[in-house]
């Protein structure tokens, strides 16, 4: 039987029950002579290639000792597993961690997207990011510090032995809302220059002066994988929205494709970043010299 293209629900389960299984110590060997099953079976279980039926998974669950809410958690993958998309409702309370949208960033070959008014989460620094997090309606005082430090773990996918390549799409706005002040502003915008010069990295401004164009639907990012089909992630203030189906994703390449053929070039867009961190670093120096 030829395996199905595997679904980020069925990779979320896969994900899930190889992280069961390490915890216990055992091996995919050791787990298939314990449910008399081949290795090959385990294999494409663990990797989401194949879908487990929930008796099989209730099975392997036993054999690694997994009980409560985990076990819950993976048993409902196990139920959704086929479902193209996934949207993921959060409530009012967001988790501290969206493992999800962590696992496919550390999985991902090309990371690219687009932001309208803010730094993309992988290029925030610490008080850009607790900033922005502590104005939140929905965040409480004791979660900001934890969720920042989430969103500043998420950097380490730039120190991958074998990174991806990223592509991030500014608006100029992104430039000029000075979350946190022009202290804090001034020091995120030199951080892009500082990130903007590595390799696989590419940073373009889209000008204000362009008015109309092809991103104003809202921000997005597009991940692209070497096993599995492109994912695309939308975030809003309650839910997560993930969309694979190839029409969906296909509608995302072609906006990234008009916003390169639109935004400044590399050149041009740390020209802009440095002129605005400038004139953020002269605001902040005059604040400093007026007197008390």
């Amino acid at each position: 039987m030829r395996d199905r293209e595997p679904t980020i629900r069925s990779r979320e389960l896969g994900e899930g029950l190889r992280q069961a299984m390490d915890h216990t110590g055992l091996t995919g060997k050791q787990v298939a002579h314990l449910l008399d099953w081949s290795t090959s079976r385990v294999s494409r279980l663990l990797s989401g290639k194949r879908g487990g039926s929930e008796v099989d998974v209730s099975a392997f669950l036993a054999v690694c000792r997994v009980t409560g809410a985990e076990r819950d958690r993976l048993l409902a993958l196990c139920q959704e597993q086929h479902t193209p998309g996934w949207f993921q409702q959060h409530g009012s309370r967001l988790p501290q961690q969206v493992r999800t949208l962590i696992d496919h960033e550390n999985k991902a070959t090309v990371i690219s997207g687009f932001q309208t008014t803010l730094v993309p989460g992988l290029l925030q620094t610490g008080e850009y990011a607790r900033a922005m997090i502590s104005r939140s309606a929905n965040t409480p005082a004791e979660e900001v510090e934890d969720r920042v430090a989430a969103r500043l773990a998420r950097h380490s996918v730039f120190s991958r032995e074998h990174p991806a390549r990223f592509s991030f799409y500014l608006h100029e706005a992104v430039l000029r809302l000075p979350i946190g002040g022009p202290a804090v502003m001034s020091d995120q915008l030199h951080h892009l220059l500082r990130m903007s010069v590595r390799p696989h990295v590419t940073l373009r401004v889209l000008p204000a002066a362009l008015g109309a164009h092809a991103g104003l639907a809202g921000p997005f990012t597009l991940m692209q994988f070497a096993e599995f089909r492109p994912v695309a992630y939308l975030d809003s203030e309650t839910s997560s929205l993930f969309l694979e189906k190839p029409e969906e994703t296909s509608a995302y390449r072609r906006i990234l494709g008009a916003l390169a053929e639109t935004a400044l070039s590399e050149g041009q867009s740390r020209e802009l970043i440095a002129t605005v961190a400038t004139q953020l670093y002269a605001d902040r120096e005059d604040d400093h010299h007026d007197p008390p």
